[in-house]
Protein backbone atom coordinates (compact mmCIF):
# COMPACT_ATOMS: atom_id res chain seq x y z
CA UNK A 1 0.00 0.00 0.00
CA UNK A 2 1.27 3.23 -1.03
CA UNK A 3 0.78 6.74 -0.01
CA UNK A 4 -0.44 9.35 -2.22
CA UNK A 5 1.99 11.62 -0.68
CA UNK A 6 5.20 11.61 -2.24
CA UNK A 7 8.61 13.55 -2.16
CA UNK A 8 10.71 13.66 -4.61
CA UNK A 9 13.98 11.61 -3.98
CA UNK A 10 17.20 13.08 -3.13
CA UNK A 11 18.71 11.86 -6.24
CA UNK A 12 16.50 12.59 -8.91
CA UNK A 13 17.42 13.40 -12.26
CA UNK A 14 19.32 15.94 -11.65
CA UNK A 15 21.82 13.74 -10.28
CA UNK A 16 24.09 14.32 -13.15
CA UNK A 17 24.95 17.47 -12.22
CA UNK A 18 27.68 15.80 -9.88
CA UNK A 19 29.69 16.86 -12.61
CA UNK A 20 32.73 17.33 -9.34
CA UNK A 21 32.52 13.56 -8.64
CA UNK A 22 33.29 12.72 -12.09
CA UNK A 23 36.60 14.07 -11.30
CA UNK A 24 37.13 12.99 -7.95
CA UNK A 25 36.88 9.59 -6.30
CA UNK A 26 35.88 9.06 -2.89
CA UNK A 27 39.44 8.97 -0.43
CA UNK A 28 40.77 8.38 -3.63
CA UNK A 29 39.36 5.15 -3.85
CA UNK A 30 36.62 3.53 -6.63
CA UNK A 31 34.36 1.62 -6.83
CA UNK A 32 36.57 -1.57 -6.74
CA UNK A 33 38.44 -1.36 -4.07
CA UNK A 34 38.13 -2.60 -0.24
CA UNK A 35 37.30 0.83 1.02
CA UNK A 36 33.80 1.04 3.11
CA UNK A 37 31.37 1.99 0.20
CA UNK A 38 29.07 3.87 3.52
CA UNK A 39 30.55 7.13 3.82
CA UNK A 40 31.08 7.50 -0.13
CA UNK A 41 27.37 6.73 -0.72
CA UNK A 42 26.63 9.28 1.73
CA UNK A 43 28.89 11.69 0.19
CA UNK A 44 27.16 10.45 -3.26
CA UNK A 45 23.86 11.68 -1.52
CA UNK A 46 24.73 15.16 -0.05
CA UNK A 47 27.02 16.10 -3.13
CA UNK A 48 23.87 15.19 -5.88
CA UNK A 49 21.58 17.31 -3.34
CA UNK A 50 24.11 20.44 -3.16
CA UNK A 51 25.09 19.94 -6.96
CA UNK A 52 20.79 19.57 -7.83
CA UNK A 53 20.49 23.06 -6.27
CA UNK A 54 23.35 24.40 -8.34
CA UNK A 55 21.79 22.84 -11.76
CA UNK A 56 18.22 24.37 -10.31
CA UNK A 57 19.51 27.87 -10.18
CA UNK A 58 21.51 27.34 -13.41
CA UNK A 59 18.47 26.41 -14.96
CA UNK A 60 16.46 29.01 -13.69
CA UNK A 61 19.44 32.01 -14.70
CA UNK A 62 18.71 30.31 -18.13
CA UNK A 63 14.83 31.20 -18.38
CA UNK A 64 15.43 34.67 -16.91
CA UNK A 65 17.96 34.76 -19.77
CA UNK A 66 15.17 33.61 -22.07
CA UNK A 67 12.72 35.64 -20.94
CA UNK A 68 15.29 38.58 -21.13
CA UNK A 69 15.89 37.63 -24.94
CA UNK A 70 12.15 37.69 -25.74
CA UNK A 71 11.16 41.21 -24.32
CA UNK A 72 13.79 42.66 -26.48
CA UNK A 73 12.60 40.95 -29.43
CA UNK A 74 9.43 42.54 -28.39
CA UNK A 75 10.13 45.77 -28.29
CA UNK A 76 12.36 45.59 -31.50
CA UNK A 77 8.98 44.67 -33.32
CA UNK A 78 7.35 47.14 -31.53
CA UNK A 79 10.09 49.50 -33.19
CA UNK A 80 10.16 47.98 -36.60
CA UNK A 81 6.30 49.19 -36.94
CA UNK A 82 7.20 52.62 -35.31
CA UNK A 83 9.25 52.23 -38.49
CA UNK A 84 7.01 51.48 -40.89
CA UNK A 85 4.82 53.88 -39.77
CA UNK A 86 6.97 56.62 -40.08
CA UNK A 87 8.09 55.66 -43.52
CA UNK A 88 4.91 55.54 -44.30
CA UNK A 89 4.50 59.06 -43.74
CA UNK A 90 7.19 59.96 -45.80
CA UNK A 91 5.76 58.62 -48.61
CA UNK A 92 2.91 60.68 -48.02
CA UNK A 93 4.57 63.51 -47.70
CA UNK A 94 6.79 62.91 -50.97
CA UNK A 95 3.67 62.44 -52.93
CA UNK A 96 2.13 65.36 -51.74
CA UNK A 97 5.16 67.24 -52.38
CA UNK A 98 4.87 65.82 -55.75
CA UNK A 99 1.62 67.16 -56.24
CA UNK A 100 2.20 70.41 -55.28
CA UNK A 101 5.06 70.99 -57.77
CA UNK A 102 7.65 69.22 -55.90
CA UNK A 103 9.22 68.56 -59.53
CA UNK A 104 10.09 72.26 -60.00
CA UNK A 105 12.13 74.50 -58.41
CA UNK A 106 11.93 76.53 -55.75
CA UNK A 107 12.95 79.81 -57.45
CA UNK A 108 10.57 78.70 -60.56
CA UNK A 109 7.35 78.23 -57.89
CA UNK A 110 8.02 81.34 -56.54
CA UNK A 111 7.57 83.04 -59.34
CA UNK A 112 4.49 81.27 -60.55
CA UNK A 113 2.63 81.32 -57.15
CA UNK A 114 -0.17 83.32 -56.70
CA UNK A 115 1.00 83.95 -53.09
CA UNK A 116 5.06 83.51 -52.62
CA UNK A 117 4.88 83.94 -48.45
CA UNK A 118 2.30 81.60 -48.40
CA UNK A 119 4.81 79.29 -50.43
CA UNK A 120 7.72 80.01 -48.69
CA UNK A 121 5.82 79.04 -45.04
CA UNK A 122 4.84 75.88 -46.64
CA UNK A 123 8.15 74.98 -47.71
CA UNK A 124 9.44 75.63 -44.23
CA UNK A 125 6.96 73.62 -42.57
CA UNK A 126 7.65 70.99 -45.04
CA UNK A 127 11.29 71.01 -44.04
CA UNK A 128 10.75 71.35 -40.62
CA UNK A 129 8.41 68.10 -40.88
CA UNK A 130 10.84 66.15 -43.04
CA UNK A 131 13.25 66.56 -40.60
CA UNK A 132 11.81 65.92 -37.68
CA UNK A 133 10.97 62.96 -39.38
CA UNK A 134 13.97 61.51 -40.66
CA UNK A 135 15.46 62.82 -37.05
CA UNK A 136 12.67 59.84 -35.48
CA UNK A 137 13.67 57.67 -38.01
CA UNK A 138 17.36 58.07 -37.16
CA UNK A 139 16.89 57.82 -33.82
CA UNK A 140 14.67 54.46 -34.22
CA UNK A 141 17.64 52.92 -36.13
CA UNK A 142 19.75 53.51 -33.50
CA UNK A 143 17.28 52.24 -30.63
CA UNK A 144 16.87 49.15 -32.86
CA UNK A 145 20.77 48.71 -33.57
CA UNK A 146 20.97 48.71 -29.55
CA UNK A 147 18.36 46.75 -29.05
CA UNK A 148 19.29 44.13 -31.26
CA UNK A 149 22.52 43.77 -29.52
CA UNK A 150 21.52 43.66 -26.27
CA UNK A 151 19.32 40.96 -27.52
CA UNK A 152 22.48 39.16 -29.11
CA UNK A 153 23.76 39.08 -25.78
CA UNK A 154 20.97 37.60 -23.93
CA UNK A 155 20.86 34.91 -26.53
CA UNK A 156 24.11 34.00 -26.35
CA UNK A 157 24.13 34.62 -22.46
CA UNK A 158 21.18 32.05 -22.12
CA UNK A 159 23.07 30.11 -24.92
CA UNK A 160 25.85 29.40 -22.76
CA UNK A 161 23.63 28.88 -19.61
CA UNK A 162 21.78 25.67 -21.62
CA UNK A 163 24.81 24.39 -22.64
CA UNK A 164 26.53 24.26 -19.28
CA UNK A 165 23.17 22.14 -18.28
CA UNK A 166 23.47 20.24 -21.24
CA UNK A 167 26.82 19.44 -20.58
CA UNK A 168 25.91 18.36 -16.59
CA UNK A 169 23.08 16.04 -17.79
CA UNK A 170 25.41 14.27 -20.25
CA UNK A 171 27.43 13.05 -16.83
CA UNK A 172 23.69 11.00 -16.22
CA UNK A 173 25.17 7.70 -16.81
CA UNK A 174 27.99 7.59 -15.48
CA UNK A 175 27.32 9.09 -12.48
CA UNK A 176 24.73 7.06 -11.50
CA UNK A 177 26.51 3.92 -12.81
CA UNK A 178 28.96 4.79 -9.96
CA UNK A 179 26.26 5.45 -7.19
CA UNK A 180 24.76 2.20 -7.93
CA UNK A 181 28.17 0.47 -7.72
CA UNK A 182 28.81 1.99 -4.85
CA UNK A 183 25.23 0.86 -3.08
CA UNK A 184 25.67 -2.66 -4.45
CA UNK A 185 28.61 -2.87 -2.87
CA UNK A 186 26.64 -1.36 0.62
CA UNK A 187 23.84 -3.99 0.26
CA UNK A 188 26.48 -6.66 -0.26
CA UNK A 189 28.97 -6.26 2.83
CA UNK A 190 25.41 -5.42 4.79
CA UNK A 191 23.96 -8.48 3.46
CA UNK A 192 27.32 -11.03 4.49
CA UNK A 193 27.15 -9.58 8.07
CA UNK A 194 23.51 -10.75 8.39
CA UNK A 195 23.92 -13.72 7.02
CA UNK A 196 27.43 -14.03 9.47
CA UNK A 197 25.45 -13.08 12.48
CA UNK A 198 27.71 -10.44 12.94
CA UNK A 199 26.78 -6.64 13.25
CA UNK A 200 29.29 -4.29 11.47
CA UNK A 201 30.85 -1.90 13.40
CA UNK A 202 30.00 1.78 13.20
CA UNK A 203 30.46 3.95 9.85
CA UNK A 204 31.09 7.57 10.72
CA UNK A 205 29.58 9.61 8.20
CA UNK A 206 30.51 13.10 7.86
CA UNK A 207 27.31 14.51 9.74
CA UNK A 208 25.01 17.45 7.96
CA UNK A 209 24.48 20.86 9.38
CA UNK A 210 21.56 19.36 12.07
CA UNK A 211 17.96 21.37 11.94
CA UNK A 212 18.06 24.36 14.31
CA UNK A 213 14.82 24.83 16.82
CA UNK A 214 13.45 21.34 15.62
CA UNK A 215 12.91 19.38 18.41
CA UNK A 216 11.67 16.54 16.04
CA UNK A 217 12.52 15.58 12.07
CA UNK A 218 11.07 13.17 9.92
CA UNK A 219 13.55 10.09 9.70
CA UNK A 220 14.83 10.90 6.13
CA UNK A 221 14.77 13.78 4.26
CA UNK A 222 13.11 13.07 0.95
CA UNK A 223 10.95 9.60 0.28
CA UNK A 224 7.98 8.32 -0.21
CA UNK A 225 6.23 6.82 1.67
CA UNK A 226 5.03 3.10 1.11
CA UNK A 227 3.79 0.00 3.90
CA UNK A 228 1.59 1.61 6.47
CA UNK A 229 1.24 1.20 10.24
CA UNK A 230 -1.45 -1.62 10.74
CA UNK A 231 -1.70 -2.51 7.14
CA UNK A 232 -1.47 -6.63 6.14
CA UNK A 233 0.39 -8.48 4.08
CA UNK A 234 2.05 -12.08 3.79
CA UNK A 235 5.38 -10.66 5.23
CA UNK A 236 4.28 -9.82 9.12
CA UNK A 237 2.78 -12.18 11.46
CA UNK A 238 0.29 -10.52 12.49
CA UNK A 239 -0.08 -6.47 10.84
CA UNK A 240 2.46 -4.14 10.09
CA UNK A 241 4.29 -2.34 13.30
CA UNK A 242 5.83 0.53 11.72
CA UNK A 243 5.97 2.95 8.61
CA UNK A 244 7.61 2.62 6.03
CA UNK A 245 10.04 4.56 3.98
CA UNK A 246 10.58 3.74 0.03
CA UNK A 247 13.99 5.22 -0.49
CA UNK A 248 17.37 3.78 -2.24
CA UNK A 249 20.07 1.61 -0.29
CA UNK A 250 22.34 4.10 1.17
CA UNK A 251 19.86 6.93 1.90
CA UNK A 252 21.39 8.76 5.12
CA UNK A 253 19.03 8.17 8.12
CA UNK A 254 18.62 10.64 11.36
CA UNK A 255 17.40 10.24 15.19
CA UNK A 256 13.79 11.77 14.55
CA UNK A 257 14.81 13.50 17.99
CA UNK A 258 16.93 13.47 20.99
CA UNK A 259 17.83 10.65 23.16
CA UNK A 260 20.60 7.85 23.52
CA UNK A 261 21.17 4.31 21.67
CA UNK A 262 20.16 1.61 23.45
CA UNK A 263 20.53 -1.01 20.91
CA UNK A 264 22.21 -1.55 18.34
CA UNK A 265 21.56 -5.47 16.39
CA UNK A 266 21.54 -7.80 13.16
CA UNK A 267 19.88 -10.54 12.07
CA UNK A 268 15.84 -11.91 12.18
CA UNK A 269 13.06 -9.99 10.33
CA UNK A 270 14.51 -6.78 11.05
CA UNK A 271 17.67 -7.15 9.46
CA UNK A 272 20.26 -4.28 11.01
CA UNK A 273 18.83 -1.92 13.04
CA UNK A 274 19.24 0.91 15.62
CA UNK A 275 16.73 1.45 18.79
CA UNK A 276 16.82 4.97 19.74
CA UNK A 277 15.58 5.90 23.82
CA UNK A 278 13.61 9.40 24.06
CA UNK A 279 12.46 11.90 27.08
CA UNK A 280 8.86 10.43 28.07
CA UNK A 281 9.62 7.32 27.80
CA UNK A 282 9.33 6.53 24.01
CA UNK A 283 11.55 4.35 21.61
CA UNK A 284 12.31 4.60 17.71
CA UNK A 285 13.01 1.74 15.91
CA UNK A 286 15.13 2.70 12.30
CA UNK A 287 15.41 -1.32 11.04
CA UNK A 288 16.64 -2.79 7.71
CA UNK A 289 19.78 -0.96 7.39
CA UNK A 290 22.85 -1.25 5.42
CA UNK A 291 24.86 0.40 8.03
CA UNK A 292 25.05 1.97 11.47
CA UNK A 293 26.54 5.02 12.18
CA UNK A 294 26.67 4.44 16.01
CA UNK A 295 27.43 2.26 18.58
CA UNK A 296 25.08 1.21 21.64
CA UNK A 297 25.38 4.13 24.53
CA UNK A 298 25.70 6.95 21.93
CA UNK A 299 24.17 10.90 22.55
CA UNK A 300 21.77 11.06 19.29
CA UNK A 301 20.68 14.90 18.21
CA UNK A 302 17.74 15.54 16.09
CA UNK A 303 18.66 14.83 12.33
CA UNK A 304 22.21 13.16 13.08
CA UNK A 305 22.43 10.35 10.74
CA UNK A 306 22.32 7.40 12.35
CA UNK A 307 22.88 4.86 9.82
CA UNK A 308 21.80 4.14 6.16
CA UNK A 309 18.72 2.46 4.75
CA UNK A 310 18.78 -0.78 2.92
CA UNK A 311 17.47 -3.85 2.94
CA UNK A 312 18.34 -6.28 5.31
CA UNK A 313 15.99 -9.16 7.05
CA UNK A 314 12.56 -9.73 5.91
CA UNK A 315 13.03 -7.08 3.24
CA UNK A 316 11.63 -6.88 -0.17
CA UNK A 317 12.92 -4.07 -1.57
CA UNK A 318 15.11 -1.15 0.09
CA UNK A 319 13.34 0.76 2.63
CA UNK A 320 13.79 2.48 6.01
CA UNK A 321 11.61 0.73 8.52
CA UNK A 322 10.61 2.97 11.69
CA UNK A 323 8.85 2.27 14.68
CA UNK A 324 7.32 4.38 17.94
CA UNK A 325 7.45 2.17 20.54
CA UNK A 326 6.74 2.20 24.68
CA UNK A 327 9.59 -0.29 25.30
CA UNK A 328 12.67 -1.07 23.39
CA UNK A 329 11.28 -3.72 22.18
CA UNK A 330 8.39 -5.16 19.30
CA UNK A 331 5.29 -5.38 20.10
CA UNK A 332 4.46 -2.16 21.89
CA UNK A 333 4.20 -0.06 18.86
CA UNK A 334 2.44 3.46 18.45
CA UNK A 335 1.10 4.27 14.85
CA UNK A 336 4.31 6.82 13.88
CA UNK A 337 2.10 8.93 11.74
CA UNK A 338 0.22 11.02 14.31
CA UNK A 339 2.73 10.77 16.76
CA UNK A 340 5.19 12.23 14.54
CA UNK A 341 2.44 14.96 13.09
CA UNK A 342 1.78 16.27 17.03
CA UNK A 343 5.25 16.83 17.09
CA UNK A 344 5.29 19.23 14.33
CA UNK A 345 6.26 16.71 11.97
CA UNK A 346 3.79 15.91 9.13
CA UNK A 347 4.77 12.80 6.75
Amino acid sequence: MRSSRRHPLIVPVLLCALAVLAARPADGTDAGSGADPGPEVARLYEDAAKATQRYEEGRRAAEAQRSKALAYEKRLDEQRQKIDAMHADLGRIARAQYRGGGGLPLTARMFLADDPDELMRGQRAFTRADLAVNKAIGKSLRAEARLAADEAKAQAAWQALEKRNADLAALKTGIEGKLEAARARLEGRADASVAAGSCPGAVRLDQQDLPVGRPWVAPVEAYELSASFGSGGSRWAHRHTGQDFAVPVGTPVGSVGTGRVVQVSCGGAFGIQVVVQHAGGYYTQYAHLASVAVDQGDRVRPGQWIGQSGSTGNSTGPHLHFEVRVTPEMGSALDPVPWLSQRGVPL
